[in-house]
């Protein structure tokens, strides 16, 4: 078996929504100017004892309910994250405790950026299949409203908090990945444990997103032996509106087999991809036995690709 199988997601959201008007109070912007230039209407920030280790335990909680799975049954957790409110412990360790999971198998925070999920997927299937276990915890989870600097109109709206999370199990099933990193690129950059506000310079992110998912679409075709008419859904990480339409007009397809959500959340780093999945299959969108690719890309500059069989 050299597949994964998902068998439950879950999300978790903040309690406090700030549309485009309420940033216009922090920020000289306006829903015009937010929405044209990014799709982008409202987003979710922490209030106060909410954080990203909340988040991703409750979503984690969430995830393991919808795959009727028992905490022994887990053989891995992995957190993807930037946010972490510790150096340490990590933030898995935390839902770690939260959850009481079992205390032989590994558990760690993952740092990729918008593209740490698949990162993270990646890693926990190479686990299972090194070292066994009947399912791997991989979440992504994210306080991106404690990096913000509010003043910063380019960076500030663009972001929301959340966490998605995912069971998987070891599967004879088709599975393609790809990465990449781009080191000598890092232009979306947050200071040293938040003692200083993240940074972006915009318009070389939209450069390198625009060329980095179709490109990354095409590399797992290829390893596939599939084309797009195969594919039921592609799950890109949720940035920017014009990203995934300049991808679709690129790679020709039906805008509809791109999933997106970002209107309501904005960009919630390594939260977006299993925000998406959990999202999609508690609407019935995401059913078992079709074929998804995923694309996440992000601060680095990294990138991955995953297709896969739900």
């Amino acid at each position: 078996m050299n597949g994964l199988k998902l068998l439950g997601a879950g999300y978790a959201l903040p309690t406090r929504v700030l549309t485009n008007d309420d940033m216009a109070g922090y920020v000289e912007t306006s829903d015009e100017w937010i929405t044209t230039r990014t799709g982008i209407r409202q987003r979710y920030f922490c209030a106060e004892g909410e954080t990203t280790t909340t988040l991703a335990i409750e979503a984690a909680r969430r995830a393991m309910a919808d795959a009727g799975m028992a905490k022994e049954d887990i053989g891995c957790v992995i957190v993807a994250t930037s946010s972490g409110e510790y150096a340490m412990p990590s933030t898995a360790c935390l839902v770690h405790k939260a959850l009481e999971l079992p205390e032989g198998i590994p558990v760690f925070d993952l740092g990729a950026a918008c593209a740490g999920f698949l990162y993270a997927l990646d890693t926990a299937r190479a686990m299972l299949l090194a070292h066994g276990g009947k399912a791997a915890l991989v979440i992504g989870a994210e306080q991106m409203s404690s990096l913000l600097d509010m003043a910063d109109r380019n960076t500030c709206v663009l972001f929301g908090d959340a966490a998605g999370a995912a069971v998987f199990a070891p599967a004879d099933a088709e599975y393609a990945y790809v990465c990449g990193t781009r080191g000598d690129m890092a232009i979306e950059v947050g200071g040293p444990r938040r003692s200083l506000p993240m940074t972006m310079e915009g318009q070389n992110v939209f450069r390198f997103a625009v060329s980095t998912i179709p490109a990354t679409v095409q590399a797992l075709l290829e390893a596939g032996g599939k084309t797009l008419e195969d594919v039921d859904w592609v799950i890109c990480h949720q940035a920017n509106r014009r990203i995934i339409d300049a991808s679709v007009r690129h790679l020709g397809v039906p805008a509809d087999k791109f999933y997106k959500n970002l209107d309501r959340y904005a960009n919630t780093s390594a939260a977006s991809i299993p925000l998406a999945l959990a999202e999609m299959k508690e609407s019935g969108k995401l059913v078992s036995g079709q074929r998804v690719i995923l694309v996440g890309f992000g601060g680095g500059l990294t990138w991955a690709g995953i297709m896969m069989t739900i």
